[in-house]
């Protein structure tokens, strides 16, 4: 059977194995809504989590960067995994101890202010839809490629089945669905690994593989460093990175991971505040199986790429060439007219365009694998971008029905009329999100990178000193968070998208004008550094919190007859 059919029956298949879960898991009350009933076992809420987290970036994005960057994407493995640690050690139990619904539900009682609450739920808007919109393009773009329809019918598509499960089981839903797109995304990615590490090494673990040798005997690392150095590439090992920068990109991923509100909330949904721990612990371990096979999938793409088509005569070029030439994310321009493939990192004799993200997708194409494993990452594209997409839904829907609506406009609302309002909401946030799909802002891509500085720059001082701090009052959390999400949105306009430069620049040459040489991916450390000294500051110039205020901190930090907790 061809790739077409292929991807028809596992796509079909899959998409009738979510719809089928979320019409069982159904949510009947505004609790099963927000968060599952909290009844979710630690090990399918760590992979009901891990699905969350790995969205199409992840799955499409993250080998493709680390294969065009080397040693320079290492930043993405460790600061994407890394935030999972401080979730454990940091929030997840007291969070989970606190017992609320949402991330600005935490924020507003912390510290009792619907003021706190709304700037919680701005920055929880502004970080989840410029997340959201790239997961609805990416979906958009895996339909085109496999399934042949155009972009635009394939976010149509993706809309209608994120639309039942979330609008119909709302957090119960989504999370059953999540263990089983998590089966299906981890199952896509490593079934071709496996095949291409033993088709490339003799070794079908991709983890040893990559550090293996090729049938000439030469190690794959000097082997790619030894194409890229003829290329006129950036040797695949060293990196080109100022440390600084280095560091500051780490810690904005880590910090971003643990702050973002679709990752937070899945720990309000267990029995017990140990088992937040727990599934935070599974979720790193879930997690980890992709991210230790990114590194290897990397080199084998960029090996494979390089050796099929440098130098290579463009009419012998073999058919995945021409299958991606059509979707406009490849694309030869034969230059000098001899009709041979020219890749060298001079731009000026350079002919071919390659966008990051196929390397993924294309990768089974390249090494020949069979057509069920080609449709098979068709189908792992379309389950993580899904399930992220359906986390940040839902956070959105509940920021609006819970925290705006419940907690502000209507305080007296019915159980009922609570639970009508999350399913409207949720139905308005996919039909925006649908809509910046479909047309989507220049700014897109590039925000969805930076919404880990977002988050990082705005939630998580306000809910690490909040556990953590009890002389944390409410002037000093509110003008922390503005003042570090206005911040970073303002490096992000001035230096990503050239905003603020008098047009005097091109924002390819504003490198050299970064604060500190720390580039916009890694500023949200800076952002957070002056939330945390702005909360701090503010607070002791200011009236300490109420007792009772204090008490509740003291009771979320420290379990049942373990002492008082101090302010040291």
């Amino acid at each position: 059977m061809g790739i077409l059919t292929w991807t028809w029956i596992l796509v079909g298949i899959t998409f009738a194995l979510y719809i089928g879960i979320a019409i069982w898991a159904r949510a009947g009350s505004s609790k099963e809504f927000y968060v599952a009933g909290g009844g979710v076992p630690p090990i399918m809420n760590g992979m009901a989590t891990a699905a969350d987290w790995m969205s199409a970036a992840s799955f499409i994005s993250l080998a493709g960067i680390v294969s065009f960057t080397g040693y320079d994407g290492s930043v993405y493995l460790m600061g994407w995994t890394g935030g999972y640690v401080l979730l454990a050690l940091l929030l997840a139990p007291y969070l989970r101890k606190f017992g609320k619904f949402t991330v600005p539900d935490f924020i507003g009682d912390r510290y009792y202010s619907n003021t706190a609450r709304i700037v919680a739920v701005i920055a929880a808007l502004i970080v989840s839809f410029t997340y959201v919109a790239g997961q609805m393009r990416g979906v958009g773009i895996v339909f085109s490629r496999y399934l042949e329809v155009d972009i635009d019918t394939g976010v149509y598509i993706g809309m209608a089945i994120v639309l039942f499960y979330a609008v119909l089981g709302g957090m119960k839903g989504i999370t059953y669905t999540q263990v089983a797109q998590y089966c299906v995304l981890i199952f896509a990615f490593m079934v071709p690994a496996i095949f291409i590490s033993f088709q490339m090494t003799g070794n079908p673990i991709p983890q040893l593989g990559f550090g293996g040798s090729a049938e000439d005997g030469i190690y794959l690392l000097d082997k790619l460093d030894g194409l890229s150095r003829e290329l006129g590439f950036h040797e695949y090992t060293s990196g080109s990175k100022d440390m600084i920068d280095v560091f500051a990109i780490t810690v904005a991923l880590m910090v971003g991971t643990a702050g973002l509100p679709h990752v937070i909330v899945r720990f309000f949904t267990v029995p017990k505040v140990k088992d937040a721990r727990v599934s935070a612990g599974w979720a790193l371990l879930f997690i980890a199986i992709l991210y230790t096979t990114v590194p290897a999938v990397a080199v084998f793409a960029r090996i494979k790429l390089i050796e099929t088509v440098s130098n290579a005569e463009y009419a012998e070029l073999p058919e995945w060439f021409g299958n991606w030439e059509k979707t406009g994310l490849l694309k030869f321009d034969d230059k000098n007219g001899d009709g041979v493939v020219q890749y060298v990192a001079d731009k000026s004799a350079n002919e071919l365009t390659i966008d990051r993200d196929i390397m993924v997708l294309a990768n089974p194409e390249i090494a020949q694998l069979p057509n069920w494993v080609i449709a098979l990452v068709g189908a792992g594209g379309l389950a993580a971008a899904l399930s992220t997409a359906a986390g940040l839904l839902l956070v959105i829907a509940s920021s609006i029905s819970h925290d705006l609506f419940k907690k502000i406009i209507k305080p007296d609302i019915s159980e009922k009329g609570e639970l009508l309002a999350a399913r409207f909401s949720a139905f308005v946030a996919v039909c925006i999100a649908g809509y910046f799909g479909i047309n989507p802002p220049g700014f897109v891509a590039a925000v969805v990178a930076l919404a880990f500085g977002l988050a990082a720059a705005s939630f998580f001082p306000a809910i690490l000193l909040g556990i953590f701090d009890k002389r944390m009052n409410k002037e000093g959390a509110i003008t922390g968070m503005i003042v570090g999400l206005s911040l970073m949105v303002f490096y992000m306009l001035k230096f990503k998208f050239g905003i603020f430069d008098g047009g005097k620049a091109a924002i390819a040459d504003l490198k050299p004008d970064w604060w500190f040489g720390i580039s916009p991916e890694g500023f949200g450390t800076v952002a957070m550094l002056v939330n945390f000294v702005v909360s701090l500051v503010v607070s002791r110039m200011t009236a300490a919190p109420p007792q009772n205020v204090q008490d509740l901190v003291e009771h979320i930090r420290i379990p049942s007859g373990a002492g008082e907790a101090s302010d040291h």
